[in-house]
């Protein structure tokens, strides 16, 4: 007896629904940032200060006919040696800081410490308390370390140093540490259960492969060392910084565009050497946020390259010169009186006062807001300049040779101008014409991270394959659709990451601006650091770091929303 086959009804793939965590986060992102615009007061009137516009001008003018003299440039180089020598002692630091918390906040570590042990509760408590301890020290800024130290040690050098070294290195351990975790493992378990120690083991088979990860997140950290090394000037650590500010405090332009010309040349060579010695290395990303998408390395590493034996002698020679350059004192971090005045401090800021909680939850809401609108124009404007300041996209896109290379040269020089000048500097200019309040520091902040998030995201897309690339363009895809559909669906997620990841160390960076009268939390932190309110400023650092880990919590969950 036969059996007659009944074929089944083809069943299509069921559409995602509109409603999703996807939509969810735009359409918050969407309310939010119509809720700063009118926190910044957009919708208002009064926003142009007109008594401003003279000042903005004399400020150009200036940039035309800087300070040239002999005696000015021996203190520009003096002031830009000090800048570098800061930057350079606290990323040694920072470093060795990340190394050793790195290793002690993963989980990887404790997993071969533990391996007797199986319990997942025991393996993970110890990384994640010291992943929360590290969390303090790496949401305030260095800025606000700066000021409390210059309290205590006063205005030694040694205050600069440990103000980069602290927080930058607590934010290192950080990503070592997922560098680390997100390592292949196969080599450690084979030495682990050889019987090899865990540090032995860690030493000989992840920090090696590992190593182009972490050497090209250090390079990112030292640039960024560069520019907060400037910013500590403010507070009167000396270098760039501290010039730049008085030359803009006593209106001589022609001054500060020689000190400005400097810091923008000392950090476009930074980033030149940068660039070159992670490409010789085979590391062509400063930050890689997720490190299991780093490519498999093309070229090996070039032990007898002579850029790289250059690099290394010259990188040793500098931090010598720096180490001897700074003159910090260091015996003042055991010294009987830090000790006495820590003790003082903490005996002054305990308990907090709460008693103000009404203003630091609005002073939170205008700080929030300041962030939201810096990001926003930030995140828009370095996609928009992302791709012209890629070297592969516009000549390979078309356009002539020679008019692409303008183009390019002329986005990242704009690049460099915007992540070179510091936040403060740039409010200090939007403050000429615009009221003082969270507008001028929302517009600076953007500025400022424009820089950093445009070029990182010209990494991206210089960095793309181009197989995908190629077979569009063979099947006779135009360049709008190539880039439609070949590059931007393939950029788009990881400049979102970039942004998000930016907005945590861009709600850090909202405290320095408000000194200069931007507003929010960080006016209000220097009032009580100058004051020696010690109580009042506890109580709005608890704040601060309740806003900034709400901050990572949201942008951690949005990042693993988009993957």
């Amino acid at each position: 007896m036969s059996q007659t086959s009944k074929s089944k009804p083809t069943t299509l793939p069921k559409r995602p629904s509109v409603f999703n965590w996807r939509t969810f986060w735009g359409l918050l992102f969407l309310a939010s940032f119509v809720w700063s615009l009118h926190s910044a007061g957009v919708f208002e009137a009064d926003l142009i200060n007109e008594g401003g516009w003279n000042l903005v001008w004399r400020f150009l003018v200036a940039a035309v006919h800087p300070d040239f003299s002999p005696e000015f440039l021996q203190l520009t180089l003096d002031a830009t040696l000090k800048t570098l020598a800061y930057a350079i002692c606290g990323t040694f630091f920072s470093v060795l800081i990340g190394l050793v918390a790195g290793i002690l906040s993963s989980e990887i570590w404790w997993e071969s410490v533990l391996k007797t042990q199986k319990t997942k509760l025991i393996t993970q408590s110890p990384w994640l308390v010291v992943r929360g301890v590290l969390a303090i020290p790496r949401a305030i800024h260095e800025l606000i370390w700066g000021l409390f130290f210059v309290n205590i040690f006063g205005l030694d050098p040694l205050v600069a140093v440990l103000a980069i070294a602290i927080p930058f290195g607590a934010i290192t351990a950080k990503v070592f540490s997922e560098i680390l975790d997100e390592t292949p493992r196969q080599p450690l378990m084979a030495l682990l259960n050889s019987g090899v120690p865990p540090l032995n083991a860690f030493i000989y088979s992840l920090i090696p492969q590992a190593f182009l990860n972490l050497l090209s997140y250090a390079f990112y950290r030292f640039e960024c060392s560069i520019r907060s090394a400037a910013v500590l000037g403010i507070i009167g650590a000396g270098g760039l910084g501290y010039q730049i500010f008085l030359s803009l405090q006593s209106l001589r332009y022609e001054q500060m565009w020689t000190f400005l010309i400097a810091l923008i040349l000392l950090t476009g060579a930074t980033d030149f050497w940068s660039a070159m010695l992670r490409r010789r290395l085979g590391a062509p990303s400063r930050l890689d946020l997720n490190v299991l998408n780093l490519s498999r390395r093309k070229k090996p590493l070039y032990q007898n390259d002579p850029v790289v034996k250059v690099s290394f002698l010259g990188t040793v020679v500098l931090v010598i010169f720096s180490f001897w350059y700074v003159q910090a004192d260091y015996s003042k971090l055991y010294s009987p009186r830090t000790f006495q005045l820590l003790a003082g401090v903490f005996q002054d800021a305990l308990p907090p006062d709460f008693s103000q909680l009404s203003q630091l939850f609005e002073l939170s809401a205008k700080t929030l807001a300041m962030s939201i609108l810096a990001m926003a124009g930030a995140g828009l404007g370095g996609i928009l300049l992302s791709f012209p300041a890629a070297n592969n996209f516009l000549l390979s896109g078309g356009i002539g040779d020679l008019r692409g290379n303008v183009v390019l040269f002329f986005t990242r020089f704009l690049l460099l101008v915007a992540r070179a000048v510091p936040e403060p500097i740039w409010a200090l200019i939007f403050l000429f014409v615009l009221f003082p309040g969270i507008l001028p520091g929302a517009i600076a902040l953007s500025l400022h991270n424009l820089g950093i998030l445009g070029r990182l995201m010209a990494e991206v897309v210089e960095n793309l394959e181009q197989r995908p690339i190629t077979s569009l363009k063979a099947l006779g895809a135009t360049d709008s659709q190539v880039f439609l559909y070949g590059i931007l669906p393939r950029t788009l997620p990881r400049f979102v990451a970039y942004i998000l990841y930016r907005w945590e160390v861009c709600i850090r960076s909202t405290v320095i601006v408000g000194l200069v009268g931007a507003g929010g939390l960080g006016r209000l932190l220097a009032e009580q650091l100058s004051s020696f309110d010690y109580k009042g400023l506890l109580t709005t650092l608890i704040v601060f770091l309740v806003l900034t880990f709400s901050v990572d919590l949201i942008s951690a969950s949005v990042r693993r929303s988009l993957r």
